[in-house]
């Protein structure tokens, strides 16, 4: 089975493919261009670089966030048509779960951390499991203070993965020896962990229904936001 995998939560456009046997390819990109121009494109690169078809393609995994409202959006609507073309199956999962499975290798709780702006991180916390990793909280959007608080109270030695906590290193590394931080290498969601994590799921065919695969936004969009504070002015 090879499966397309495609997370566009944080600024990096990620797209692999896979199978049970590994990557076969992937491109990522972190600058230079928006989500909706790298993303399509990207897709087609990679399916003509590896001598892949559309055809062949035996299932869809797409990054659901939290993450960037319009990265998100852009990620999932990508991954829905294609689904409902190709009439494949498809998989939405957390993209903080991908995040965090690059370090399931670790000894200490995992704590993914993506860059959500306006001084804020979204988080998610892990521990790592034979094969992968759990996750142990509910995702939360907060400020490094918050996050800060929360690790304290836990008591724990942490490593910390995401371009959030590298933002925020400074004020995350007070923790002192308690904290880790992981490789800027994997700052962001691989689509190629993506694909790893999909797999299990499209074998037992435990697949998504294609308009059931929403984005996971924990607040609202700057849209949103401004719009309300319009009408409370109002």
């Amino acid at each position: 089975m090879i499966v397309l995998g495609i997370d566009t939560a944080t600024r990096q456009t990620s797209v692999a493919l896979g199978t049970q046997r590994g990557t076969i390819a992937q491109i990522a990109l972190s600058v230079g261009r928006s989500h909706e121009e790298v993303a399509v494109p990207a897709i087609r690169h990679l399916l003509e670089w590896s001598g892949t078809s559309l055809s062949q393609l035996g299932g869809l995994a797409v990054g659901i966030g939290p993450g960037l409202f319009t990265g998100l959006r852009v990620g999932v609507e990508t991954a829905r048509t294609l689904a409902q073309v190709l009439g494949a199956p498809i998989v939405g999962i957390p993209s903080l779960d991908v995040l965090a499975f690059s370090l399931r290798d670790a000894r200490r709780v995992i704590g993914a951390v993506i860059d959500a702006r306006r001084g804020e991180v979204f988080v998610g916390l892990y521990r790592p499991v034979p094969g992968g990793v759990t996750r142990e909280s509910e995702f939360i959007v907060a400020t490094p203070d918050v996050l800060l608080a929360e690790l304290e109270a836990r008591g724990e030695e942490v490593v910390l993965v995401g371009d959030g906590a590298l933002r925020y290193r400074k004020e995350l590394s007070t923790l002192g020896p308690h904290v880790e931080f992981a490789a800027a290498s994997l700052a962001y969601p691989q689509a190629a962990s993506l694909v790893e994590l999909s797999i299990p799921r499209l074998e037992r065919e435990e697949f998504d229904r294609t308009f059931e695969v929403l984005p996971l936004y924990l607040r609202k969009s700057d849209a949103e936001i401004a719009w309300d504070k319009r009408a409370r002015a109002g």
